[in-house]
């Protein structure tokens, strides 16, 4: 076995097209929960910016992904990617900087949870902490238990998600309510409102850190993420266009969700439906961006860039426990956070991520040009630059809104960048230990 390559054992059971379509769909989206600030950021503009910024945030990503995984398609993914295109040292960076996205995004379904939960429970939310605690503890009870459980959970909270959303359309068309004047307050406004997109649509790596345990992970891979794009895409349009025409004021929207516009269209009942599917779109994120996580650390174990113990694989279900035990426990600290504040350090840290896959695609198409990519873009260096310039100018306009807005929104900015930083200090302390045992391999 390669070094840093994580092991898969022959025995383990895999899932098909189907299911990795579904924890796909969680690992991105898990349906239009959370989508509901953006009228009160983008009023009139909801509907364009989110025909847009998707084709621009997330199709030059899924290329690269689609790419990359076709040429790779191994336990660790992005991580492997980087340390084949960059080397070690640039792995190590794509290693933290996802891992920290990822624990920053991670830290927000549990309390959304409790927020949706609160519709039938209203008390629930003096005892947010513990419930969030008991979420992810769950979740992480039933990732040590192996990906073809994960992958049969993710499809039947889809379907749990999807039935609440279809009555809500039939009613929310058969008996529409009016247009409201939804209008918006500026640069500051606008950047939000990206945000708010991009949070929604991002992770499409993610899903490929686990490509050891997927049948046929190529061709599997391709169509799983084409049917989840279009249902994210489509799903997030046509949910937006019902709210703005509903008659529902953008900041009740904004501060009772989903639910209550079920409630506005098809009385109580829609509303408790919509609210379980609340509960059920943020379990099934929680669950499948857990799963993604979870394998990184024990890749970088593997080439000691952190310990060992990370490695350690369950010897009954075969799944890294320790390392998805660590993740759970960084997660029920970061709950504590505010959501407003995990949205901007969730996408300046996932967009640091992105770059480095970005090099590597274009390191490997010259230092790896001969190895097969059953998947490649039909694109040269210059056409290449010219796509990822599109993800990379959305970002550029968001981040620049919230440096220059409000206090809170520069102050997680700045966390943000300040994480990104500390991956780089880190690897000035490691950097020894892995040039010593590069050199014994050498010898060797």
């Amino acid at each position: 076995m390669k070094s840093g390559t994580a092991a898969v054992p022959h025995f383990i059971r895999k899932i098909s097209v189907l299911p990795l379509a579904a924890v796909i769909f969680f690992t991105v989206s898990g349906g239009p929960y959370g989508l509901e600030p953006l009228i009160g950021y983008a009023g009139s503009y909801s509907i364009p910016l989110l025909m847009l910024t998707p084709l621009m945030w997330d199709i030059p990503m899924i290329l690269v992904v689609l790419e990359l995984n076709s040429m790779m398609p191994v336990e660790g993914g992005y991580y492997e990617w980087v340390k084949k295109g960059l080397g070690i040292q640039w792995a190590f960076m794509e290693g933290c900087w996802t891992w920290f996205y990822s624990f920053v995004d991670l830290a927000i379904y549990p309390v959304l949870f409790v927020e949706y939960a609160s519709f039938f429970f209203p008390q629930v939310e003096l005892y947010k902490t513990p419930v969030c605690l008991a979420m992810i503890w769950l979740i992480a009870f039933l990732n040590i238990r192996g990906i073809v459980l994960v992958g049969r959970t993710a499809m039947l909270l889809m379907v749990a998600i999807m039935i609440p959303f279809l009555i809500l359309y039939f009613e929310g068309f058969l008996h529409p309510g009016f247009s409201v004047s939804h209008t918006h307050t500026g640069m500051s406004s606008l950047s939000l409102a990206l945000f708010t997109i991009m949070w929604n649509c991002i992770g499409w790596d993610n899903a490929t850190t686990y490509a050891g345990e997927v049948n046929r992970p190529v061709r599997s891979y391709l169509k799983a993420i084409i049917l989840a794009f279009t249902a994210v895409y489509v799903f997030y349009i046509s949910f937006t266009y019902l709210a703005i025409h509903s008659g529902i004021s953008a900041s009740v929207f904004s501060e009772k969700g989903i639910p209550y516009l079920g409630m506005l269209i098809g009385g109580k009942f829609l509303g408790g439906v919509l609210s379980i599917g609340g509960m059920a779109s943020t379990t099934g994120i929680f669950c499948a961006v857990i799963l993604s996580v979870s394998r990184v650390p024990a890749v970088m174990g593997n080439d000691e860039v952190l310990p060992k113990i990370f490695t350690r694989l369950n010897q009954k279900y075969q799944t890294p426990y320790i390392s998805i035990i660590a993740c759970a426990c960084i997660i029920s600290i970061l709950i504590l956070r505010p959501l407003a504040d995990l949205f901007i350090m969730d996408i300046c840290l996932y967009t640091s991520g992105i770059v480095l896959e970005f090099a590597a695609l274009l390191s490997l198409r010259k230092k790896a040009a001969d190895l097969e990519r059953p998947f490649r873009i039909p694109l040269k260096r210059n056409g290449l630059l010219l796509l990822f310039f599109l993800p990379i100018l959305v970002f550029s306009v968001a981040l620049t809104g919230a440096l220059f807005g409000s206090k809170e929104n520069r102050s997680a900015a700045l966390i943000a960048i300040l994480a990104i930083i500390s991956a780089p200090v880190a690897w000035v302390f490691i950097r020894k230990k892995v040039k010593s045992k590069n050199s014994k391999v050498k010898k060797l």
